[in-house]
């Protein structure tokens, strides 16, 4: 599944090939001055919001790609029953939340955290 790397001055979603062909995009880069919050929910559900405008989504299995709700546009590379890191994103961000289902929620949290810095 998705990954989340800090590389340099960006967090980057990294998707697997067949990721990116279902999300009908590319790895997603925002700037790490962008993030505001990181959590990481135990309720994989809970990390979506509104409803999606690109990739795929397969009720009580996945969601990959961009969703669009009243306060913006979400991208979300998260499956079913497993913890999502969701990354609070302010602007420059094209994106006001990042939620990823990473193998390691707790090391990619913390890694997101160390490099914006809160």
């Amino acid at each position: 599944m998705a990954r989340l790397v800090v590389k340099g001055e960006d967090l980057i979603v990294r998707l697997p090939w067949w990721g990116k062909v279902a999300a009908r995009s590319r790895d997603v880069h925002v700037p790490l001055s962008a993030v505001h919050q990181v959590a990481i929910e135990p309720d994989w559900w809970r990390a979506l919001r509104g409803e999606r405008i690109r990739g795929t989504w397969i009720p009580g299995m996945l969601s990959l790609g961009t969703r669009r709700h009243p306060r913006g546009k979400d991208f979300a590379a998260v499956r079913a029953r497993r913890p999502v890191v969701c990354v609070e994103l302010r602007r420059p961000s094209p994106y006001a939340r990042l939620a990823v289902t990473d193998p390691n929620p707790e090391a990619a949290a913390h890694a997101v955290r160390s490099a914006a810095g809160i």
